[in-house]
């Protein structure tokens, strides 16, 4: 019980890594038009969830809490660096780089664990958000399975978030994408353990330059 309580506080919107000024380029879909009632917007996120950055974060939580709970810092080390090099833009590596960090300071500050402390000594610099839970996770001994089914819809709900903000949907609409993404999460979940790095890999091109033309965006109220 106590692990399910610890997983949901860190990944709850509360949690200070400021996840809630991200819309992963959202905001300039809704300005360009691509985005604009709520069966786009699923269309959107499915494809972020099967073939963007969703599926990938999930892979890399994966392998950096099976690094972490083997003591491998290099290994990690290594991970880390792939993750920040999968951000295609200045804008999403800040998006990862900067939750990544401030997740890493605040849980080794709430939660102290030697383990944790050791393991922190391997990434000094940036820290890419999905090796961050994922290498806190392993090192307080969480179980993989629950923290992938978590990481996930802790990504979509975010993103969600960001939708209600700044898209012409309401908190009905948001519900109703987040219960249908969550078949496609527990399925992602799953997936991602018999994954390797080798599987990594993206195809949400639109997005991508999206997250480009966000960082000149005259008006917005989100960094990515």
């Amino acid at each position: 019980m106590i692990e399910q309580i610890r997983l949901t506080a860190w990944l709850s919107p509360t949690y200070p890594v400021g996840a809630y000024a991200y819309s992963h380029g959202l905001e300039w879909a809704v300005e360009a038009g691509d985005l604009s009632d709520e069966a786009g917007i699923a269309a959107w996120l499915t494809d972020v969830v099967e073939r963007g950055a969703a599926r990938n974060d999930t892979i890399l939580t994966a392998h950096a809490h099976r690094a972490a709970v083997s003591g491998d810092g290099p290994g990690l080390a290594e991970i880390n660096d792939l993750a920040l090099a999968l951000a295609p833009s200045r804008e999403l590596h800040l998006e990862t780089s900067q939750q990544g960090r401030s997740f890493l300071d605040a849980t080794r500050a709430a939660w102290p664990c030697p383990m944790l402390d050791a393991i922190a000594k391997t990434l000094p610099g940036a820290v890419a958000y999905p090796v961050a839970v994922g290498a806190a996770a392993g090192a307080h001994g969480m179980a993989r399975p629950a923290l992938l089914a978590a990481y996930g819809l802790a990504f979509v709900q975010n993103l969600v978030s960001a939708a209600l903000r700044a898209a012409p949907i309401g908190q009905a609409a948001g519900l109703r994408l987040i219960a249908g993404l969550g078949p496609r999460l527990v399925a992602l979940a799953a997936d991602a353990e018999g994954l390797g790095l080798d599987d990594l890999g993206s195809a949400t091109l639109r997005l991508d330059l999206g997250s480009f033309r966000h960082e000149t965006q005259y008006s917005r109220i989100f960094r990515s």
